[in-house]
């Protein structure tokens, strides 16, 4: 892991952060270089390295460039996707543009959904790369705004929101990646009495387990090497305003039991002092992991998790909002002309049928991005389904196994087979093995014994299949 500044140090303007994952060095060498002049780049060559990169970081950087072939599948762009959802859970503002070797419209399409900005095929010129970063960092990254929609899935959440906003207690906000489970928080913040008290938020996921407790808790002048000085912690900070702790799945068990202690009596003491404070905060949770799952597998407090589950709203997946799609649609394509300048498109009946009938995988996130995109390439045009697809991940699977019964299935299979051109059931059972693999390989973080008794099936098998999947 490196970090690499190489632009004078002597312009007028501090550069924006930007960081980049190549294994190539000659590649991360070369972009260094010609994106150094503008940027302060920030280089490593693994997905493990770029997040302990951005943990290390005072706060992470609001660029990258990432190659999808990556240590230690680098012909795969397995590692490389892998990584977008690791940064986008660390960072969910980070602006993800995928620089690839890879270049085929099916890992494009894949990689957007999963959250990236865009995709960029190798060789690319320095200079235009230049100019997209530039214009991306002018873009709003997120939407400070009300929960948009008026479905039933987000009518249910939004009175839940309304119900327990007054009360004091702890609310555990669960949902997928990029469905808006901050935005959930907000409204909870917004609607309740500690409406202009502060509104913190702490990404779990973000920070190194030994820095944590001096992050939640604060610490004294000589805790602990780099004291010094006293500094204050999230839970003093936010005062009695509301502070939200993102991926809470991701906190250290022995975190886990001094956060259950604040949260029963209040008290909690900064590293390295014997005094004992009371946070007046209120706690909100949120996380895309099932919780309850890592109750029973000894990855998450059981006490912890009925304390913070006072309350739990859920926040839905886009494919369960069919009718706010075009309501979202409309929102973000308003605010981007209303930010460019420019008029915004428009989609044909066609183009409009079919923007309803994608499940965006990547939920709002995802919708937000593609009309991003499509608002600077094609301002004040009126554009067909064929304009629209190319920004569509269309070989992302739509079944959930085992979650349905067969005949739901079915009517899933039968949708999926209609939108998708050059549907191959091979690689999608493939990519369904490799995905629940992965999915228990994280869950048990690496054990493989654990994630074979999980996944139902014995040792040897799973080994058998991993390599396998390797293979392929």
């Amino acid at each position: 892991m490196a970090s690499v500044r190489s632009a004078p140090e002597r312009l007028a303007q501090p550069r924006a952060a930007l960081l980049l994952v190549d294994d190539d060095p000659l590649i991360a060498e070369a972009l260094s270089f010609a994106l150094g002049v503008h940027y302060a780049v920030h280089s490593c060559a693994s997905r493990a390295a770029a997040i302990d990169l951005v943990r290390s970081l005072e706060a992470p950087p609001p660029l990258a460039l990432v190659d999808l072939g990556l240590p230690p599948t680098p012909h795969a762009p397995d590692e490389g996707f892998q990584l977008i959802a690791d940064l986008l859970a660390h960072a969910p503002q980070m602006k993800i543009f995928v620089l690839s070797g890879q270049n085929d419209a099916a890992n494009a399409r894949h990689a957007r959904a999963l959250g990236a900005w865009e995709f960029v095929a190798k060789p690319s010129d320095p200079a235009q790369l230049e100019r997209m970063l530039a214009r991306a960092l002018a873009a709003p990254a997120g939407s400070d705004v009300a929960l948009v929609g008026e479905s039933p899935a987000l009518a249910k959440l939004k009175n839940q929101i309304a119900q327990f906003a007054p009360a004091p207690y702890p609310v555990l906000i669960e949902g997928e990646s990029g469905s808006g489970k901050e935005m959930a928080a907000r409204s909870l913040h917004r609607l309740s009495p500690r409406a202009q008290r502060p509104y913190l938020t702490l990404n779990c996921a973000a920070i190194a387990p030994t820095l944590v407790e001096p992050t939640l808790f604060g610490y004294v002048k000589g805790a602990f090497t780099g004291a010094a000085g006293n500094k204050s912690g999230y839970f003093e900070d936010a005062a009695d305003g509301t502070l939200l702790l993102d991926e809470i799945g991701e906190l250290p068990l022995d975190l886990q039991a001094k956060l259950l202690r604040v949260l029963e009596n209040g008290e909690y003491q900064r590293v390295g002092e014997t005094q004992r404070r009371t946070a007046r905060c209120r706690v909100i949770a949120a996380t895309n992991r099932d919780l309850r799952r890592e109750v029973k597998k000894g990855g998450f407090r059981t006490d912890l998790y009925h304390r913070l589950s006072v309350f739990t709203l859920v926040v839905p997946p886009l494919r369960d909002m069919n009718g706010d799609k075009l309501l979202l649609l409309e929102h973000f394509r308003r605010l981007a002309a209303a930010q460019s300048g420019m008029q915004p498109f428009e989609l044909d009946a066609d183009a409009a049928t079919r923007w309803q009938q994608y499940d965006f995988p990547g939920n709002v996130r995802e919708l937000r991005n593609i009309v991003i995109r499509l608002a600077t390439k094609y301002p004040g045009q009126r554009l067909s389904r064929a304009e629209l697809e190319p920004e569509l991940d269309l070989e992302a699977p739509a079944i959930t196994p085992g979650a349905q019964g067969p005949a739901a299935i079915t009517e899933q299979a039968l949708r999926q087979l209609e939108r998708a051109a050059g549907f191959n059931l091979d690689q999608t059972l493939r990519a369904w093995e490799r995905g629940y693999i992965e999915a228990a390989l994280r869950l048990t973080r690496g054990n493989v014994s654990q994630a074979a008794k999980l996944l139902g099936i014995n040792r040897t098998t799973l080994y058998s299949r991993m390599s396998s999947a390797e293979e392929k």
